[in-house]
């Protein structure tokens, strides 16, 4: 029989993989807490955590058993019409988390679907009370899926060039860095004076991290002001929460640490703590009661596998996972370690900065080429980490550790002590 890798080549055409960057994909045999294992029995420490899903670990076995239990009872069942307990008793205990102005939870299929019914939600908000608005704000290089809609918010750029006349019309301000978040409040007031304040329907923008942008940071202060200015134009506000939710940047939700509460969130990728697919999108109750107000409460979009119970068990056994143990303790530490981490590489002469805000850290790199994800340096770096069995994806010349919270501290110090070998081959 041909080889699982012989089988692949065949037959599968995979995501983000140019053969000549990433080259023969690792077989994998299985995987648990923080490592991925290969046919080998080699070990990869999983330190993006499978692009920031796994939030509490591979095969972690109390979601694994919610999961069997409620694959004997029900599989499936239409949600148009229908209802079961692991939708009702997973939007209990998302909106118990969400800021109070959390109404109601539209269930879909994973982040970029989250995005699309958010923006959707945003638009006929204003259709419904006959004050359409046509244009949507979001921050520069941000990213926000794959999908139409998604990419339409998202950086224009080599991801959504062939796409470029299919998209809609969007405003980009710039992302509030330090030193410039007076520079871009005043942008965002400018964009929103005058005629323009009732061209917006919403501002979408990805919480204090801006993930594929090189993990961006800016800070909640200037975030919560920006929200401000908006409410005050009428300006419906979303959160794309999908990577930084579930405890990523220090806190449940990165929102947790602003004052003002946006109107509607993204969320997926750890919501289901890295098990399976899932997406969902909370509003407001005034953003819900439009709807109704406008004659009929059908929001016209849905997926086939909307509020799967499967999901719902999983995402219900993640949730658990925080009730039941101290996952925040693991969450400080991590925090904690990767900020030792970055001050101690202040001053290397192979670092332009190095910054962390969570259990997110991430190493912005010299290099005789501009800061960009297709910067070359990332086929150099991914090969050196995959050989000292560790999985990061840099982002360009920009590489980041966003493991797992179940990591260990000795598992982290090898990451770091990799990090340090590789700025000496530079």
């Amino acid at each position: 029989m041909s080889s699982l890798i012989e089988r692949d080549r065949k037959t599968v055409w995979h995501p983000y993989s140019d053969k000549d960057l990433y080259g023969i994909p690792v077989p994998v045999a299985s995987a648990s807490g923080s490592c991925i294992i290969d046919q080998n029995g080699k070990k990869y420490i999983d330190a993006i955590s499978s692009w920031w899903t796994t939030i509490h670990g591979h095969s972690h076995p109390h979601i694994a058993e919610c999961v069997g239990n409620q694959l004997k009872k029900l599989d499936h069942v239409i949600f148009s019409g229908f209802t079961h307990e692991p939708a009702v008793v997973l939007a209990g205990k998302l909106l118990s988390r969400l800021p109070s102005n959390q109404s109601k939870l539209f269930f879909s299929d994973n982040g970029s679907t989250a995005v699309e019914v958010a923006l959707k939600m945003a638009i006929q908000y204003g259709y419904n009370k006959g004050q359409p608005r046509k244009k949507v704000l979001a921050f520069k290089n941000s990213y926000h899926g794959d999908t139409f809609g998604a990419m339409s918010v998202s950086e224009r750029g080599a991801f959504t060039e062939p796409f470029r006349s299919f998209l809609f019309d969007v405003d980009y301000i710039d992302v509030p860095l330090k030193g410039q978040e007076a520079t871009v409040l005043q942008e965002l007031k400018n964009r929103c004076s005058g005629k323009m304040a009732s061209a917006y329907a919403c501002f979408i923008f990805e919480p204090l991290v801006l993930g594929t942008a090189g993990m961006l940071m800016y800070e909640p202060g200037i975030l919560s002001e920006m929200l401000a200015v908006c409410r005050e134009n009428s300006i419906l506000t979303i959160a794309d929460e999908v990577m930084t939710g579930f405890g990523r940047t220090g806190t449940f939700f990165a929102c947790d640490q602003i004052q003002e509460k946006p109107d509607l969130f993204c969320l997926s990728k750890g919501l289901t703590g890295g098990t399976m697919a899932m997406g969902i999108t909370s509003s407001s109750a005034d953003i819900y009661e439009s709807f109704e107000r406008n004659g009929t409460s059908a929001f016209f979009h849905g997926h086939s596998y909307t509020a799967n119970p499967i999901a719902c068990a999983a995402a219900i056994g993640s949730l658990e996972v925080f009730e039941r143990t101290d996952v925040f303790a693991s969450v400080d530490l991590i925090s904690r370690m990767h900020s030792k981490f970055a001050s101690g590489l202040t001053g290397n002469p192979k670092v332009v900065e190095a910054r962390s805000k969570g259990t997110i850290l991430a190493i912005q790199l010299k290099t005789s080429g501009v800061t960009s994800y297709f910067n070359d340096l990332r086929k150099r770096a991914y090969a050196f980490f995959i050989s000292k069995g560790i999985l990061m994806r840099p982002l360009g010349n920009i590489i980041y550790v966003l493991p797992p919270y179940c990591i260990s501290e000795s598992e982290l110090k090898s990451i770091y002590a990799s990090i340090e070998e590789f700025l000496t081959t530079l």
